[in-house]
């Protein structure tokens, strides 16, 4: 999970995510997102794939990134605690909320 969330830190690379959340995309596709030389792109997708969220396929002379969501399972996991968490806080706001509102009423 730390490598995971080591590549996750970098914004370039969630950018990419993000693309690959929605499509398979080229490594020229992805470099049109992202603000850095294509050499960078290749550097960052060669993080994704080792940490195990990008896999790689050839298409004759490119090559297809699509995302790998199931490494972010154990990243899914660790973070429920929390999400649980913010779920009962906001869940007490919004009855604090709603008592407000009744004693306007």
């Amino acid at each position: 999970m730390d490598a995971v969330l080591q590549a996750l830190a970098d914004p370039s690379r969630r950018t990419v995510l993000e693309v690959l959340r929605g499509r398979s995309a080229t490594a020229g596709e992805l470099a049109a997102v992202l603000p850095i030389a294509r050499p960078g792109v290749s550097r960052h997708l060669r993080v994704l794939r080792e940490v195990g969220l990008v896999d790689v396929r050839q298409d004759a002379q490119r090559r297809i990134y699509s995302l790998r969501p199931e490494a972010l399972v154990e990243v899914d996991e660790w973070l429920e605690p929390y999400r649980a968490l913010w779920r009962n806080r906001l869940d007490a706001l919004h009855t604090e909320i709603a008592r407000g509102k009744k004693v306007r009423e």
